[in-house]
């Protein structure tokens, strides 16, 4: 998430940067680039193929295989689009137009990106919060998941999300004009640097956090009553006490990973304009990339931690699928 809203804070940032120099406040690639600024290059390329190649497997894996064509894998294949989108389209674009090269002047390539920027990543995260009200459903409910959580439902989540996204980036975006406005207009700050934050981050956060909390402790309340009801005490205990670590390390790292990549740079988008502290400028760029790196990350997170997903990623990488018909392989 590009935190574009931020950036007319003329007295608020300072700068400097590895790839850029200033002149009359225009931000310059420097030439030669140095070598800082051709391996930083280097590694966000490398970053932006990861993102591609892996999401490029999730969806592939999704469509072809028929096994995974159930309600809780439509919502990784909408997640896996909306991070494809990211590698493809935000990746390049903040590579080309830097963060710094858009503080003091904003061109129309700038605002394109900008667009991207906030409609990808808000997309990415309301497909987090749909997967984890799945998820809810299917380990707190399983009796009544395939009746709640069925094909139209997701579709219905999946539209839902999408106005959504559309909302949010309509109230970013109304505070890209300002000609009116000889400073920055109060009200273009507190929508920019308050209202869309709540909507594309805090909001979807709060209830993921209370989702998961509710699935780690039904996971545990049924490990117990698996082990009360079918074990004795001295064989089982193991077991139990591992589906417990195992959900607990499962949680974790789904949450972990989205909270290390989003929250410090939602949080210097939404309190440095109003404390008037100055924050070097490569530091927000980098919060910036850490934030986008996420896209890369949710195909290991919410594809790898599945055997079926797995097998299904050995048999595209390997080229199994174009050796014969395997769309109706058991994958284990």
């Amino acid at each position: 998430m590009e935190p574009e809203v931020t950036f007319n804070w003329t007295n608020v940032v300072t700068a400097t940067h590895p790839c850029y120099e200033i002149d009359n406040f225009y931000f310059i690639l420097t030439k030669p680039p140095s070598i800082i600024c051709v391996l930083l290059y280097m590694f966000l390329m490398l970053l932006s193929v990861v993102t591609i190649c892996g999401n490029l497997l999730v969806i592939i894996s999704v469509f072809y295989f028929q096994q995974l064509h159930t309600p809780t894998n439509y919502l990784i294949l909408s997640l896996a689009v909306a991070d494809l989108l990211v590698g493809i389209i935000v990746f390049p674009f903040s590579m080309a137009f830097s963060l710094s090269s858009c503080v003091y002047h904003e061109g129309l390539f700038c605002k394109v990106r900008s667009t991207f920027d906030i409609s990808l990543s808000t997309a990415s995260i309301l497909n987090l919060c749909c997967i984890s009200i799945d998820r809810y459903y299917a380990i707190c409910q399983p009796l009544t998941y395939k009746t709640k959580i069925s094909y139209r439902v997701i579709v219905i989540m999946i539209n839902i999300h999408l106005d959504l996204m559309d909302l949010d980036e309509y109230i970013i975006i109304a505070g890209l004009n300002n000609e009116t406005c000889d400073e920055r207009c109060l009200i273009d700050v507190l929508i920019e640097n308050t209202i869309g934050p709540i909507l594309s981050f805090y909001l979807p956060v709060i209830i993921m956090l209370c989702i998961y909390l509710k699935i780690f402790l039904v996971a545990q309340r049924q490990a117990r009553s698996i082990w009360n009801s079918t074990c004795q005490r001295e064989k089982c205990g193991a077991n139990a006490s591992k589906m417990e670590r195992k959900a607990t390390k499962t949680l974790a790292t789904v949450l972990g990973v989205f909270l290390l990549c989003w929250t410090p740079i939602v949080l210097c988008v939404t309190l440095l304009p109003f404390i008037n502290t100055s924050v070097p400028l490569p530091v927000i760029e980098t919060l910036n990339w850490l934030t986008l790196s996420n896209s890369m990350l949710n195909p290991f997170i919410y594809a790898f931690f599945y055997s079926w997903f797995r097998s299904a990623f050995k048999m595209i990488i390997s080229g199994k699928i174009f050796q014969g018909d395997f769309a109706n392989s058991k994958l284990s």
